[in-house]
């Protein structure tokens, strides 16, 4: 395993503090239920194949929740905030999951044979990390929950334009999880910022240089994943670097001619791919 920064007492306590913000937030304004908050009654059964096809991959991506809470966790076990963030972090995705499921059985676009064949897929493969460093994991998950924000909000607008209630709002719920996640890492990124800015924004260089959707690369059919997700303008280049990376380094206060020079003093790692 690679050796990890030690980070100072003061971060970590900030750290802790700002989970413990964020949790408070989530109780009060933000938990919900499949069972009770969804008007499963309102899912439309004519949907269009190629939103089930993304819901789909939406939820194949979020069966590899084992490797996510697996891979990352002990790497930080003994740093209280980041674990229980990220235990917290678990259980919503654990929700979204169940959710999409949920919503692919009521509409009839999928079987329980189908979605158990999903699985098994899925399972064929191992996610791994996709940075060396607990900097790059957290600048990658800035960037990534907001990447997944967008992807969850543009494929509501296409629902919408169709008509399904229930899918509409297991959406919503999804995306405003998302969008709180992305600017909870946000929040830790700018703490590391005020320590080593340089660090900092050559970490973020790296993660936004070989950022890709994560784990779609691991399944069989992922590039006809990514390619469909594409067509119906959910999420392509130009969307991340207008809807992504411009707003996170206004939100950083990193100007891109800043974000541009890098400093040929330090070096930088492999980056990996993935969520």
């Amino acid at each position: 395993m690679p050796d990890i920064k030690p980070i100072d007492e003061g971060l970590e306590r900030a750290y802790f503090r700002l989970y413990r913000e964020f949790f408070d937030m989530a109780e009060k304004k933000r938990r919900w239920s499949i069972r009770e908050d969804i008007p499963w009654d309102k899912v439309n059964r004519d949907v269009v194949p190629a939103i089930a096809d993304v819901v789909e991959s939406f939820c194949a991506v979020e069966l590899f929740l084992p490797d996510y809470i697996a891979k990352a966790l002990p790497r930080f076990r003994a740093k209280r905030g980041k674990a229980w963030f990220h235990a917290n972090w678990g259980y919503e995705e654990s929700k979204h999951s169940l959710a999409l499921q949920d919503w692919l059985l009521h509409s009839g676009a999928r079987t329980e044979e189908q979605l158990a064949d999903l699985e098994r897929s899925v399972f064929q493969h191992e996610w791994n990390l996709p940075h060396d460093s607990a900097l790059g994991l957290i600048m990658y998950g800035m960037v990534q929950e907001l990447a997944t924000w967008l992807n969850y909000r543009n494929l509501r607008h296409h629902v919408d334009e169709h008509g399904d209630l229930a899918l509409s709002t297991v959406l919503r719920y999804i995306y405003v999880d998302e969008r709180a996640h992305h600017d909870f890492y946000r929040r830790i990124s700018l703490l590391y910022l005020e320590r080593d800015r340089a660090e900092g924004v050559e970490e973020l260089r790296r993660v936004i240089g070989g950022f890709a959707m994560p784990a779609l690369y691991l399944l069989a059919d992922g590039r006809q994943r990514a390619a469909a997700i594409k067509q119906l303008h959910i999420f392509d280049e130009d969307i991340f670097y207008r809807d992504v990376v411009r707003p996170i380094l206004a939100e950083l206060g990193i100007s891109w001619a800043e974000f541009r020079q890098r400093d040929p003093a330090r070096k930088s790692s492999p980056v990996g791919e993935g969520r």
